[in-house]
């Protein structure tokens, strides 16, 4: 099948590519002549120079591709992205993060059914030196929309909007959003899985595209901040196993949801803390959770753990019939983390029969301190708190997994508490 493609495409070259614990592509260029050597045999890689805790002793590891995920470089015809499953002595890798959520996925199925997701990934058009949005006439106040700024990006969004065309993903639609120099771009949901390679290939594809326009895109979480920060809004539906009945709908039911949905939406609030340490990964991240309200007027980013109708200031969102929004994640996320994270939280639920309460109306940024609201945490390293202490993560991810994740991130969170800033050194200086 592989081999096929390849030839139907006339590829050259594949683009062998894994992530690792910290959203981190890497990768190996492979002449398509061989292509059943890797297929068979997988490209080998040291793990111990990418992101998934191992050692220089331990021994290589090798990433068995996937053919369904071949996408030809629509910029760069005769190369194709692919992607797989690691393994290390013809062993699984446990925790590497693909492997993660087919095993979440896996567990699931045992139930018959499927999550099926679409992501809606924010990012900034910058400078190449990344100092300053690209675009100097973005000046709005409020710059969601802007027509003008968004056709002066034309040409950029018109590259990556037909390569989604050609690939069958079925883009919808792309605006610039709230933030200037801020711009999203959508496509059609799918199972997880899909929907975590192709949010990975998405990523890799509005960079490389965008430093042929003499551009940089950044998913960074929070970059200035005056600005709404960059989300990862994940609308979500659990199906069956034929995948033709959405077990979410009820139209019968208040906003049009099932039980089984309001008790997916009761594990998704209950693991919240939890499931903050996956897609709200970096120090970064709490910058854009629970922020002051930037020049647009609002963050559009939680403040607590609250689920509400068409109401954009809560946590999670349902927008319509058969489905809810998590507003929680941003750009930083891992895409496969983000996926396994939401699905084990929200089985959780329905294993548990958990009831998520009443939604709420109320505007959550002008009352939320009035209300008893349970917060999310304030930074990374609570989160991680959270993350440790809670047994069902454990066994749906596995401990390996845990054990790894958590090493690393508070690895990353020491290393930013041993950086004095500028704005420390402001105002406690003269102490």
């Amino acid at each position: 099948m592989l081999t096929e493609s390849i030839k139907k495409h006339k590829i050259e070259y594949l683009l062998v590519s894994f992530v690792d614990l910290f959203g981190v592509i890497r990768s190996k260029l492979i002449p398509a002549s061989k292509a059943k050597v890797a297929e068979t045999s997988g490209a080998g890689f040291a793990g111990f120079a990418a992101h998934l805790n191992l050692t220089p002793a331990h021994p290589d590891i090798f990433l068995i591709p996937d053919a369904n995920t071949l996408t030809p470089m629509a910029w760069q015809s005769n190369v194709a992205w692919i992607t797989g499953d690691l393994y290390m002595e013809g062993k699984l890798i446990e925790h590497a993060p693909r492997n993660v959520l087919k095993r979440v996925m896996a567990d699931a199925a045992k139930k018959r059914v499927t999550m099926m997701t679409g992501v809606e990934a924010e990012f900034f058009l910058l400078a190449p030196d990344g100092s300053r949005i690209s675009d100097e006439r973005d000046l709005l106040g409020k710059p969601c929309y802007d027509q003008l700024a968004l056709m002066r990006r034309f040409e950029f969004i018109k590259e990556v909007c037909d390569a989604m065309q050609d690939f069958g993903w079925e883009p919808y639609q792309n605006d610039h959003e709230d933030a200037n120099g801020q711009y999203e771009m959508n496509w059609h949901y799918s199972n997880a899985l899909q929907t975590a390679d192709r949010h990975v290939f998405f990523r890799f594809m509005t960079k490389a595209v965008a430093e042929k326009h003499n551009l940089r895109v950044s998913f960074m979480p929070k970059p200035f901040s005056a600005l709404t920060g960059n989300g990862c809004h994940t609308h979500c539906s659990l199906w069956d196993a034929s995948g033709k009945k959405n077990l979410f709908l009820d139209s019968k039911n208040l906003h049009q949801l099932s039980e089984k949905a309001y008790q997916f939406i009761a594990g998704v609030m209950h693991h919240a803390p939890a499931l903050s340490a996956l897609t709200n990964p970096t120090v970064n991240s709490f910058k854009r959770l629970n922020a002051k309200t930037p020049d647009s007027g609002a963050t559009w980013s939680p403040n607590g753990i609250s689920y509400g109708g068409n109401n954009r200031t809560h946590m999670i969102r349902i927008p319509d019939a058969g489905r809810f929004e998590l507003r929680l994640p941003d750009g930083a996320a891992n895409p496969y983390l983000l996926q396994a994270g939401l699905l084990a939280a929200g089985m959780d639920g329905i294993e548990n029969k958990m009831d998520p309460g009443l939604p709420r109306d109320e505007n959550m940024y002008d009352i939320f301190t009035k209300l008893k609201v349970k917060k999310l945490p304030a930074t990374l390293h609570d989160a991680l708190i959270a993350l440790d202490k809670n047994r069902v993560f454990r066994e749906a991810l596995g401990g390996e997994f845990i054990d790894s994740y958590l090493k690393l991130k508070r690895d990353d969170w020491s290393r930013y508490m041993s950086q004095v800033s500028d704005w420390e050194r402001q105002s406690t200086l003269d102490c």
